[in-house]
């Protein structure tokens, strides 16, 4: 058990979750949530939080510490790195897999980087996940009306070597109603197609419902972040409510993480079989 390649517990027939971590107590509370679920499950940590600890390597090794004591599978994986530097800071770090997210470049340039990123980082045994149009939230392409072409998804697979893909069928990053419309058509014909995993980001906007729907016509790895950063907060705001003289962190960080472990293993038993 412990910790793994995202490569080792996802594939064409498996699915797996993967959740954002912003501070320890997200993955302390991800990880609870997946042993008391008894599922494997991905910790992803994204270049803003990195930045909002003025780097990488505290949060990527309190995730790392996480996941090697876990009695499930779990991978640590970076999450939209734009900038190769941080890939390789990442891989240095002991990350097991990566997304390098070149999408808002002009095709050739994202082709390009992504085979460079995806070469140096299959060297050291790492997963890669890269992106075709940038996801709604991020400065582009899953806007309304905006969707993955099929044949440019085998093509750009083909050209770049990435183990999984995130595709545009619908979802938007950042959405506090579960409200997104997806494209399940798409899905499928994405699925039969493109030759790795496909990946849905901003499934926070997501219904349960439809995320099942989006499992069964082929998508394979589901980003959550929003939405549980939502069940934080809301469990902290309960706590300092309830006693407005609270001072110390602990007393209203220890119901946060609780409640989020709660809803991570909710989470895992109702979208993955």
């Amino acid at each position: 058990m412990s910790l793994v390649s995202t490569g080792d517990i996802l594939d064409h027939e498996r699915s797996v979750l993967a959740f954002n971590v912003i501070q320890l107590e997200h993955a302390e509370a991800i990880v609870a949530g997946a042993e008391a679920a008894g599922r494997p499950v991905v910790l992803q940590i994204s270049e803003n939080a990195a930045k909002y600890h003025g780097g990488l390597a505290p949060i990527t090794r309190a995730s790392l510490e996480v996941a090697a004591a876990a009695s499930v599978e779990v991978a640590v994986h970076l999450d939209h790195a734009e900038d190769e530097a941080l890939v390789w800071e990442a891989i240095e770090l002991g990350a097991t897999s990566v997304m390098f997210d070149a999408a808002t470049l002009p095709y050739s340039e994202n082709v390009a980087r992504t085979a460079e990123v995806a070469r140096r980082a299959h060297a050291h045994g790492v997963w890669v996940e890269a992106e075709l149009g940038a996801i709604g939230g991020k400065g582009g392409a899953h806007t309304p009306g905006v969707r993955t072409d099929p044949a440019e998804a085998v093509a750009f697979v083909e050209a770049t070597g990435v183990d999984g893909l995130a595709v545009a069928v619908g979802s938007s990053h950042a959405m506090t109603s579960r409200s997104a419309s997806l494209d399940f058509d798409l899905i499928a014909e994405l699925a039969a197609a493109v030759p790795v995993p496909l990946v849905l980001h901003g499934s926070s906007g997501v219904s349960d419902a439809d995320i099942v729907t989006a499992l069964e016509n082929g998508m394979r790895k589901i980003n959550i972040s929003t939405h549980i950063n939502g069940v934080f907060t809301r469990a902290v705001r309960e706590a300092l409510d309830a006693d407005p003289a609270l001072v110390d962190p602990r007393k209203y960080f220890a119901p946060a993480r609780a409640a989020v472990a709660v809803e991570i293993t909710r989470l895992l038993g109702t979208l993955t079989p």
